[in-house]
């Protein structure tokens, strides 16, 4: 019993001197969790993830999404994604860091309300936004254009 005691004592001591060396990142299990959830995403090709900090931080990510149709097609749509320590059972904080017009939003009433009166100002409007430097409905959106699909 006295010798299992002193094999943790120097699994852990071995492990802090890792540590300190920088050689080994013990992963939490959030990041284990998520390693496997993000290598069995199967994205679309509209969609592209990117690590910001490197691929060693798994935890903070990007996801651009670029239409190739519809009124967004050839907007680039950043999303960014922090997800907590203690994943899966608390979810990723996601946001968008572009500003987009959309009808479906209960908070943007005054695009909705176009796209139902007036499709063509609608997309027009979208238009206008995903160039960029423009005011739309008292709202200014700098440029989201990709520029891949033009």
């Amino acid at each position: 019993m006295i010798r299992l005691f002193k094999v943790k004592e120097k699994q852990k001591e071995t492990a802090e001197n890792a540590k300190e060396n920088g050689l080994v990142k013990k992963q939490s299990a959030g990041e284990l969790r998520l390693h496997r959830d993000i290598s069995e995403l199967n994205m679309p090709e509209e969609c592209k993830i990117s690590f910001p900090n490197g691929k060693d931080d798994l935890m903070d990510f990007e996801i651009t999404i670029t239409p190739y149709r519809g009124y967004y097609m050839g907007g680039g749509f950043v999303f960014t994604f922090k997800v907590p320590a203690v994943y899966p059972h608390e979810p990723p904080k996601v946001k968008c860091k572009t500003k987009e017009p959309n009808h479906e939003d209960p908070l943007n009433q005054e695009a909705a309300d176009l796209l139902r009166d007036n499709p063509k100002l609608f997309g027009l409007n979208v238009r206008k936004s995903i160039e960029g430097n423009i005011w739309v409905g008292g709202a200014h959106f700098p440029r989201c254009k990709t520029g891949d699909f033009y």
